[in-house]
């Protein structure tokens, strides 16, 4: 299943509940920005693999994240910072 979530724009603590626990429940997390995203995983202590999706690799990695949701993988997609 692939699951969009929303990520602070300022404040990390501001996050949801509901995205903490997706993002610790799925197998991959693909990120607009890595270096963003490691940071917000690092503050909340979450460990799973993390990969770049963004307008430069979209073709790329749209394919092989298909894959990897076929074959039932759960993904999160989150942009460098979407709600405040």
């Amino acid at each position: 299943m692939l699951y969009v979530v929303g990520t602070p724009i300022r404040n990390l603590d501001d996050i949801t509940l509901r995205a903490l626990a997706v993002l610790k429940s799925v197998d991959l997390i693909a990120a607009e920005d890595t270096r963003h995203s490691g940071n917000l995983l690092r503050h909340f202590e979450i460990r799973k693999p993390l990969v770049s999706y963004h307008e430069h690799n979209e073709a790329m990695r749209t394919a092989e994240l298909s894959e990897r949701l076929a074959a039932g993988e759960n993904i999160a997609l989150i942009t460098d910072a979407s709600t405040d």
